[in-house]
């Protein structure tokens, strides 16, 4: 009994750090004026994409004339928010499809349709890099598909994937906001990537650039990831190098973060304060390897479970997963299980490591899950099954140990991400 009371208690806090975060929640009051003379243009980018235009539009309806707004949301197909006089594209993650490409297209159309007198906002959250794909000239969407795809699999980070990104783009990297001048440039971020470094974000659209070409070549050469003869020959015309950050294109822009995982936890921690417990935040913008952060992580716990006293511990961040094997599952799952592994049969603890927009890992499908749980009757549970935890972790298994005892925390898409939420509580009084 009392572990589905524990189980709610996670749930809980993890939705109170997903609501503080949603666009509802959080964007209108950073929505800049709308212009005197000029249009209003809304270009919304990310898994956020249909609930930003939504707030946005309603924020504007009664303050400014519906005639001269235009604007489109690119976003997942189930992020889909149905907004009167917005053009919606429904588009793939986190590997592009011709809906990224053709999204990319309306939202450099409309950029480059703005004049002086104008307004563009941009309404960016986590997921752009793929829902927006504009290749560079002589690479194709196959080429694309194919380099994001070992990315992801090789363990590099999001800053490192999205280095690369950019230099094959003609929206990333600073260039929409070359596109849309001499118009002013407002953009609003939700952000998903450690540090929330707005060149990184969404891979910077708006933003200089402060890596390079070189950086690219030397992220691919670090993780010995081949790409085809278009990628190279790509990352050696300086024609596609991105734009500096000093660059005059950048004089009439502004960018904002609005949301973080920072608030995510900030609002968890709240809850779990009222609830009797002790929060130490362990740090919102960790990266790593996730079975090595669990561990790191489990030993940290083990020490405060000797207390003897209700402990909350949280931490966000962004981690990677280096696939070897050929399970399912992704950076939280994994973390869980790496984590499960490290407490043992260590009692009174529980936990739940999710992905804020309901999403860990998978092919980006509605019915993936976000993340899981762990239990003290875990261990116990997993043997039951006859369920060896380290054979699960060995082939990237994560998704199916937790799917077999019926832990994992599905959600549907949440239109909003911050990135890894980890709550591990400590509970001495019960087992």
């Amino acid at each position: 009994m009392f572990e589905e009371q524990m189980r709610q208690l996670m749930i809980d806090c993890f939705e109170a750090g997903v609501r503080a975060c949603h666009p509802e929640n959080c964007l209108a009051p950073h929505l800049p004026p709308a212009p005197d003379n000029g249009k209003l243009f809304l270009l919304a980018g990310g898994k956020a994409a249909g609930a930003m235009m939504k707030v946005a539009v309603d924020h504007y309806a009664g303050r400014f004339d519906r005639q001269r707004i235009c604007g489109v949301a690119v976003g997942k197909p189930d992020g889909f928010v149905s907004v009167a006089g917005m053009t919606w594209i429904g588009a793939g993650h986190p590997v592009p499809d011709a809906g990224s490409i053709e999204g990319a297209k309306h939202v450099l159309h409309l950029a480059g349709q703005a004049g002086a007198d104008d307004l563009v906002v941009v309404l960016l959250s986590g997921g752009a890099s793929a829902l927006w794909s504009a290749p560079v000239a002589g690479v194709s969407l196959a080429d694309k598909q194919a380099i994001t795809r070992r990315l992801l699999r090789s363990g590099a980070d999001i800053i490192e994937i999205n280095s690369v990104r950019k230099h094959l783009s003609l929206i990333k990297g600073g260039r929409l906001a070359q596109r849309a001048a001499p118009a002013r440039v407002v953009s609003l971020v939700i952000s998903d990537v450690a540090g929330d470094d707005p060149s990184f974000i969404s891979s910077g659209p708006t933003v200089g650039d402060p890596t390079s070409l070189e950086t690219a070549r030397s992220i691919l050469a670090k993780y010995q990831i081949e790409v085809p003869q278009t990628i190279k020959k790509a990352l050696s015309d300086s024609r596609n190098e991105t734009l500096a950050p000093d660059d005059t294109v950048f004089a009439n822009t502004r960018t904002r973060i609005i949301a973080s995982g920072a608030h995510a936890l900030a609002a968890a921690g709240k809850r779990l304060q009222e609830e009797g417990f002790e929060v130490i935040e362990a740090g919102d913008s960790i990266t790593g390897e996730a079975r090595e952060v669990a561990r790191r992580h489990g030993k940290q716990v083990l020490e405060y479970a000797k207390a003897g006293r209700p402990v909350a511990f949280l931490s966000g961040g962004e981690l990677t997963v280096t696939v070897t094997g050929k399970g399912v599952g992704g950076p939280n799952q994994e973390y869980a299980l790496a984590l499960a592994m490290t407490l043992g049969e260590t009692g009174g603890v529980y936990a739940l490591a999710a992905d804020t927009d309901g999403c860990d890992g998978g092919r980006g499908r509605a019915s993936d899950p976000a993340g899981a749980m762990i239990f003290p009757s875990t261990p116990a549970r997993a043997r039951a099954q006859k369920l060896n935890p380290a054979t699960f972790l060995a082939d990237n298994d994560s998704g199916t140990f937790f799917k077999r005892l019926d832990d994992l925390l599905v959600t549907g898409s949440t239109q909003t991400n911050v990135n890894d939420f980890r709550l591990v509580l400590i509970n001495n009084s019960y087992n």
